[in-house]
């Protein structure tokens, strides 16, 4: 049996999502896995398009055009300006994808970049994908978000918040709960019998022994002995400008960090290009490029697909390994 297409949602128009999603279409359209794109079928394309009406027909035109499921914007796109009018259907577009891979007639979305500020200004009230997702996907579990590639997994326990109120959230309960989640998709999901996680300190040193601030000791410590006491194999508080060399990434499955740029910043020095955002504990399979909309380049023909072509490949191995495919 032929696996259910995924679902790709437009992103921001004016940025580099429809750009990038002919690029992964040109890619894979011999071999695959076939997807569908929410968006208005108008919009001129480098390569062919043909509208769809649902996603069960795109895999019979993969080979020949980009499926889409036309959904006309108020406005017509200009590159690199967004358009606070276009923003209820950028919204509306992750809505129908999850509402189409929760009825199973896809194996799971991949989402193209929003400009948050944009979606803000329009009265979206999520900070990101992650936290709308587990709002309409979730599963009762605060959701994760896990950036993935060849080199290095990492998982942020606070996301999309200022510094000082992410430090003010931080427990051992979160940071536990936040690891087990981990886990639990690296067994389920990636097929890591053993996950091995290896938890960041927050301070520099991972505290020096409290010399430079206490939270190590009274926050991330007992998290690290929670876990361990549950039988997950959890290390630290480890020192987070020596646990992204290339001689420590090895020793983890999935590097536990405290705030949003702890995170990404290794992953993104380390493959900006082939980067994979993926949601955890949520009732679908959610991925997408590890980068923005890329405002400055839009139009271009400069945007580089390989990140969201990484995130359709992944998402589609995840489908399989839960059954959604």
């Amino acid at each position: 049996m032929a696996m259910r297409p995924l679902v790709l949602t437009m992103g921001e128009p004016a940025g580099i999502g429809a750009e990038i999603a002919a690029g992964a279409w040109r890619a894979l359209r011999e071999s695959g896995p076939a997807f569908v794109l929410i968006d208005d079928a108008a919009r001129r394309l480098a390569v062919p398009v043909r509208a769809v009406d649902a996603p069960e027909d795109a895999a019979a035109s993969f080979a020949d055009a980009l499926p889409v499921l036309h959904r006309p914007l108020p406005r017509t796109p200009v590159a690199g300006s967004p358009d606070i009018a276009n923003a209820p259907a950028v919204i509306a577009a992750i809505t129908e994808a999850v509402a189409l891979a929760r009825a199973g007639r896809a194996a799971g979305v991949v989402t193209n970049p929003i400009q948050k500020s944009t979606l803000t200004a329009a009265g979206f009230k999520h900070p990101g994908h992650t936290e709308y997702l587990g709002e309409i996907a979730g599963t009762g579990i605060p959701p994760v978000m896990m950036l993935a590639s060849s080199d290095l997994r990492v998982v942020p326990v606070t996301v999309h918040e200022a510094l000082a109120t992410a430090i003010a959230r931080l427990t051992p309960d979160l940071i536990a709960q936040t690891a087990r989640i981990t886990a639990r998709a690296l067994r389920d999901e990636f097929a890591i019998a053993a996950p091995r996680l290896a938890i960041a300190g927050l301070n520099p040193h991972a505290g020096e022994a409290g010399t430079m601030g206490r939270e190590d000791i009274d926050i991330v410590a007992p998290a690290v002995a929670l876990l361990r006491a549950e039988g997950i194999d959890a290390r630290g508080p480890l020192p987070p400008d020596t646990m992204f060399t290339a001689h420590a990434r090895p020793t983890y499955d999935a590097a536990i960090c405290l705030y949003h740029d702890q995170a990404l910043i290794p992953i993104k020095t380390l493959d900006m290009a082939g980067g994979v955002n993926v949601t955890l504990g949520l009732s679908i399979v959610r991925t997408s490029p590890d980068h923005g909309t890329a405002l400055d380049i839009a139009g271009t023909g400069r945007a580089d697909p390989s990140s969201l072509i990484a995130a359709i490949r992944l998402a589609a191995e995840l489908a399989r390994a839960r059954g959604f495919a």
